[in-house]
C-alpha cells in the first residue's frame, strides 16, 4: 500500500472515531435522558403544591367551613444521611422509641421506597413547625410539606357537614389523582362534593444543595405547574336553624329534617347526639374518632339518613292520599271504629276521613288499606292480596319511600318497603293475605322508613303532589345547582285530593281534640300529624311530621325523638319551635322551649 492511500485509511479512522462520539453525545444528551434524570436527582426535588380546598357557605352566604395552615413533615429516606437521632427526636419532641416506632411502620407501608418521600409526622400547626424549620437544614433528607385542614366555624352539622381524613387503598386504586397521604372527604357535603372542593394539586421543582436545602427554583420555574383552588359550594343549610336544632336536641337521641318544599333544599339535618366537627381535625383526629366510636350513644351514626324507624300514625296520610286516587274511598267515606279488630284511643266511632285524620282513627286505615290490597281480581284472598300489595308497593315508592331519594347525601337508608316477594320469603308463596300483614295499614309491623323521607312526605303534601330531590348545595363555583335537583318528581296523586288531608293536618294542630295541640304557634297555619311508634321493649319514639304556613309553605319537617312516648308530648312542640325560629326567627313562648331544653332523656 503506497503512503498516499495510508492517509486516506488513517483519516477514515480518525473521521469515523469522532463520527461514533458525536453519535454517543447526541444519545447520552438528547435521545437517552437517563443520565439527565441521575443529574436531576442528586440536584433537585419536585414539591407537591396542594391546592386550597373549596370552601362551604351556608344558604344566607355565613361561612361554614374554611382552610387553616398546617404543615406535614416530610421524609426522603435516600437522602438522609449521619442522623443524629437524639437530636432530632428532642427538636420534634418525641422518643426515640417513638421514631423508630415510625420508621417502622413506613418501611412496612406498601409504598414505600427510598427514592420516594414519605410523610413522617403528619398536620403540625405553624406555630409548632417554625423552631423545627429553623433547623431542618442540619437534618438531610426531611423537610416541610404546606398543607391546609379544614375549621368548622361554628362547630355545627358534623355530619351534615362530613370532615376530610388521609386516603386509603381503595381511594387510590378508584381514582388516580390520590396518592398516599393525601385527604379526601369523608362524609356529608365534603364526600359528595369531594370532586368540586378538592381542586387540582399543582408541582414545584427545586435546586438543592448537598445538604438539602432549597436553593432556587430549577429552570426559573419553567416546569412548575400551579395549583388550582377547589370550587366554593354555597349550601342549603340555615346554620341558625340547625344550630337551634341541636340546642333543642340536647340529651335527646333522634333527629330532625327540615326543607323548603318549593326546591328540595335541606333546611337543617339535626343528629342527635352530635359532636363538634372540629374534634376531627388536626393530629388528635384519630384518638378522637376512637373516642367516639366507642361512644355508647352512637354520636357517628347519623340517625337523619341511615336510621330507619316505623313511621307510625303519620303514614295515615299516605294511605289515603292513594286510596283516593285509587276510588277506594273518598273524603266522605265512613268507617266503623271496630276496637276488636285493631286497637284505637279517642272518643270517635264512626268517622268520615278528615275525622279519621284527626283522630288518628287506627280502625278506619286498616278498612282503607283492606279495600286496597283485597283487589277481588282473582276470587282468591292469597292472590288478591299478592296482586294487590304489588300495586300497592308500586304507589308507596312514588312517594320516595324505599328508595334513596337521589339524594347527593351520603348513606341514605333505603328503609322497607315490603311487598309480595318480602311476604313470600317469610311466609311462603300464597300463605299470606291482608290479616296477616294489616300492621303495616297503620305504619307498623315490617314497615320502615327513615326521617329523611318522612320530611320530604310533608314537602310532597305541601306541594299538593310532587317534590324535588332533597339536596343540601345550591351553588357549586357560581354555576348553580346540579341538574337533577332541578326537576320535580311527581307521586302522581290528583292535587284536588290534597285538600281533604291538608285540611285534617291543620285541625290536628288546631282543633282542641287534635293530637299535636302543642304545635299550635301564633300567626302560623301549621299542618302536621303526630306519631307513637311502637318500639317493643323499650318506650314508644315521639314522631310529628309537619309544614307550614298552610298557604305558600317555606318549611317541612320530621322530627323523632326516640323513647320519648306520645308524638304530641315532645316532636310536635320540638317542630313548632323550628317552624317559628325560621319563619320568624324569633320564639313567641320561651317556656315551650324550656320545657324542651330542661327534658333529659339520657345525661
Amino acid at each position: 500500500m503506497n503512503l498516499g492511500n495510508r492517509k486516506f485509511v488513517v483519516i477514515g479512522i480518525v473521521v469515523f472515531i469522532i463520527l461514533a462520539f458525536i453519535v454517543r453525545l447526541f444519545t447520552l444528551q438528547i435521545s437517552d435522558d437517563y443520565w439527565s434524570r441521575k443529574a436531576a436527582n442528586l440536584t433537585e426535588r419536585s414539591t407537591k403544591i396542594y391546592p386550597p380546598r373549596g370552601l362551604i357557605y351556608d344558604r344566607k352566604g355565613e361561612l361554614l367551613v374554611a382552610n387553616q395552615a398546617i404543615y406535614d413533615l416530610m421524609m426522603l429516606p435516600r437522602e438522609v444521611k449521619d442522623l443524629d437521632t437524639l437530636r432530632f427526636c428532642a427538636l420534634l419532641k418525641i422518643s426515640k422509641d417513638e421514631f423508630d416506632e415510625r420508621l417502622a411502620k413506613m418501611r412496612k407501608s406498601r409504598g414505600w421506597a427510598s427514592n420516594k418521600e414519605q410523610v413522617f409526622i403528619k398536620q403540625i400547626r405553624p406555630e409548632d413547625f417554625a423552631p423545627i424549620a429553623e433547623q431542618l437544614y442540619k437534618y438531610p433528607g426531611f423537610y416541610g410539606q404546606p398543607r391546609t385542614v379544614r375549621n368548622y366555624k361554628r362547630g355545627i352539622g358534623a355530619l351534615l357537614l362530613g370532615d376530610i381524613g388521609e386516603v386509603v387503598q381503595r381511594d387510590i386504586d378508584r381514582d388516580p389523582y390520590y396518592r398516599p397521604g393525601d385527604y379526601i372527604g369523608k362524609g356529608g357535603i365534603e364526600m359528595a362534593y369531594e370532586d368540586y372542593l378538592r381542586g387540582q394539586k399543582g408541582v414545584r421543582f427545586m435546586v438543592i444543595d448537598p445538604m438539602g436545602r432549597p436553593q432556587e427554583s430549577f429552570n426559573e420555574g419553567d416546569f412548575d405547574t400551579l395549583a388550582i383552588s377547589g370550587q366554593n359550594l354555597v349550601s342549603t343549610i340555615d346554620s341558625d336553624l340547625q344550630a337551634y336544632g341541636e340546642y333543642l336536641m340536647q340529651h335527646k337521641k333522634g333527629s330532625i329534617v327540615a326543607i323548603e318544599p318549593a326546591t328540595g333544599e335541606i333546611l337543617a339535618m339535626v343528629s342527635s347526639p352530635t359532636y363538634d366537627p372540629n374534634l376531627l381535625v388536626g393530629r388528635d383526629r384519630g384518638s378522637n374518632y376512637g373516642l367516639l366510636q366507642n361512644d355508647s350513644l352512637l354520636p357517628l351514626y347519623n340517625r337523619a339518613i341511615k336510621g330507619t324507624y316505623r313511621p307510625g300514625s303519620i303514614f295515615k296520610m299516605v294511605q289515603a292520599l292513594i286510596a283516593l286516587d285509587e276510588d277506594k274511598i273518598t273524603p266522605q267515606t265512613r268507617i266503623a271504629c271496630n276496637r276488636n279488630l285493631i286497637g284505637c284511643h279517642g272518643p270517635h266511632t264512626y268517622d268520615d276521613l278528615e275525622g279519621a285524620i284527626i283522630h288518628s282513627c287506627n280502625p278506619y286505615f286498616r278498612g282503607v288499606m283492606q279495600r286496597m290490597v283485597e283487589a277481588n281480581i282473582k276470587k282468591d284472598r292469597f292472590e288478591d292480596a299478592a296482586i294487590g300489595m304489588s300495586h300497592w308497593k308500586e304507589r308507596i315508592e312514588s312517594f320516595g319511600f324505599g328508595t334513596a331519594l337521589d339524594t347527593d347525601v351520603p348513606g341514605v337508608n333505603r328503609g322497607n318497603v315490603p311487598g309480595k316477594k318480602y311476604y313470600d320469603k317469610i311466609y311462603g308463596e300464597e300463605r299470606w293475605a291482608f290479616s296477616t300483614i294489616y300492621s303495616i295499614s297503620i305504619g307498623e309491623g315490617e314497615l320502615l322508613v327513615n326521617p329523611l323521607q318522612m320530611a320530604n312526605l310533608g314537602a310532597i303534601i305541601a306541594n299538593r303532589g310532587y317534590y324535588y330531590p332533597p339536596h343540601t348545595v345550591k351553588d357549586i363555583g357560581g354555576q348553580g345547582k346540579l341538574e337533577r335537583f332541578r326537576t320535580p318528581l311527581q307521586t302522581n296523586i290528583d292535587p284536588d285530593y290534597f285538600e281533604t288531608v291538608v285540611n285534617a293536618m291543620q285541625k290536628v294542630v288546631e282543633q282542641d281534640g287534635g293530637t299535636a295541640r302543642r304545635a299550635r304557634t301564633p300567626g302560623i297555619t301549621v299542618c302536621g300529624k303526630t306519631g307513637t311508634v311502637q318500639n317493643d321493649p323499650l318506650p314508644d319514639h315521639s314522631v310529628f311530621m309537619a309544614f307550614a304556613p298552610k298557604e305558600n309553605p317555606q318549611i317541612a319537617i320530621s322530627v323523632y325523638v326516640e323513647n320519648a312516648g306520645f308524638g304530641g308530648t315532645w316532636a310536635a312542640p320540638i317542630a313548632s319551635l323550628m317552624i317559628e325560629q325560621y319563619i320568624n326567627d324569633s320564639i313567641s313562648d320561651p317556656r315551650k322551649e324550656q320545657r324542651i331544653i330542661d327534658q333529659h332523656f339520657f345525661d
